[in-house]
């Protein structure tokens, strides 16, 4: 890392890991890093992966995908999304992706204002390189009262058609 107002630089394998929901986040550059402009996170998708549906108070969002295909849901619209793709959220917006190819993705999330990056770390597991996602189901009450502290709300899901 770079010191004072030189700029930040985070090599290849760098930056703080966590699992969260099955997917693994790395924070590549945090609030600290660029004066509260913004944040960036990396994140790890397996095969039908990807965050609950959900919206940020806080936070605009850029999603760019940089390997694998993945599925966003922005408001009420589908878009399917290859690598090279972006795609903006603004604050409030109901949005999330999922994987829908055979191997993982990768996508690129830019936060602004930064502190968001601090939901991941606080929500997530910690993630070494070669470790695998915790097992069992992950404790969305947990996950729902932190991200409450960031903004985030994550609706319940619709109920099953005919009820």
């Amino acid at each position: 890392m770079l010191e004072g107002n030189r700029g930040a630089y985070v090599p290849q394998d760098g930056g703080e890991s966590v699992w969260l929901v099955g997917d693994r986040i790395t924070v590549k550059l945090t609030s600290e890093d660029t004066g509260g402009v913004y944040s960036v996170a990396e994140e790890i998708s397996p095969p039908q992966g990807g965050p609950p549906p959900h919206t940020h108070s806080q936070v605009e969002e850029t999603l760019y995908v940089l390997e694998g295909e993945v599925e966003f849901l922005l408001g009420e619209d589908t878009i399917p999304a290859g690598a090279g793709s972006c795609v903006y959220v603004p604050r409030g917006a109901l949005h999330t992706f999922k994987n829908v190819g055979t191997s993982p993705s990768r996508v690129l999330a830019v936060l602004s204002p930064g502190g968001f990056e601090k939901f991941f770390l606080e929500a997530g597991e910690p993630a070494p390189e070669g470790s695998s996602p915790p097992e069992g189901e992950p404790d969305v009450g947990r996950i729902v009262e932190i991200g409450q502290k960031y903004g985030l709300e994550i609706p319940p899901p619709p109920p099953p058609p005919g009820q």
